[in-house]
């Protein structure tokens, strides 16, 4: 069982059925990092704002790259803020940090007060991306959970099992990796996070597990450590 982990989440898992957030999602998503949290395992969480806005619909309107990403990063906030109302709607104890300053809603990000957070058992969920412009929340996991010396990234996909070395949606031959490594994805070109997430992961030596989040229990069952998706280290198996 992982003792600290940071679970990565997409702003498009929170949408489920519905236009923003689905409540359903997010209660059930609450219960079981209730459950894993029980255990003794410390969490953080990163999550995007694709249910809001993604850069190329952004681009397609005209706006401006740089202005666009912050538009993203308030959207991540946004989600930041409706995962921690769910958290403690059933019960746990919660922090939101965001790399933007917004001290009427959440805390700054600071590493040893996050630290110190997941050593009293509460949830940190941070928000805001990196705080800067060109880069995505595929490195702000990376990023984040080097900082806080978690012991995995949990990437939990929306209705994918693991990495694919093609769509499986579109190929039927498509063959799903238990494990792979960090020279693996750049070399193979596979699409699970971008270069620089990708970098950053194998330079600090952070394993990674990719997993469906939308099979009951897969949230608990990955913190526990049970190999569920496909595994990528630095190492070969």
């Amino acid at each position: 069982m992982y003792k600290r982990v940071l679970l990565k989440l997409s702003g498009e898992a929170l949408a489920g059925n519905e236009k923003n957030f689905d409540p359903v999602v997010l209660h059930s998503l609450a219960k079981e990092i209730k459950e894993a949290q029980e255990l003794g395992i410390e969490i953080a969480i990163v999550v995007g704002g694709g249910n809001f806005i993604r850069g190329k619909t952004v681009s397609d309107i005209g706006i401006e790259r740089v202005q666009g990403d912050y538009m993203g990063m308030l959207a991540t906030i946004i989600n930041a803020l409706a995962i921690q109302a769910a958290l403690e709607a059933v019960g746990v104890d919660t922090r939101c940090q965001t790399s933007i300053d917004i001290p009427k809603v959440a805390e700054p990000f600071i590493q040893r007060r996050a630290v110190r957070h997941l050593e009293k058992g509460r949830v940190v969920i941070f928000g805001g991306g990196t705080g800067s412009p060109y880069f995505s929340t595929d490195t702000t996991a990376a990023l984040r959970a080097s900082e806080i010396k978690a012991d995995v990234i949990l990437m939990a996909k929306n209705g994918v099992d693991g990495v694919y070395s093609a769509d499986p949606k579109t190929n039927p031959d498509a063959v799903r990796y238990d494990h792979l490594t960090y020279m693996d994805l750049l070399n193979k070109g596979l699409q699970v996070m971008d270069s620089t997430a990708t970098s950053m992961c194998m330079d600090n030596n952070m394993e990674l597990m990719v997993f469906n989040m939308n099979e009951a229990g897969n949230i608990v069952r990955a913190m526990k450590g049970e190999k569920i998706g496909t595994i990528i280290n630095k190492e070969e198996n």
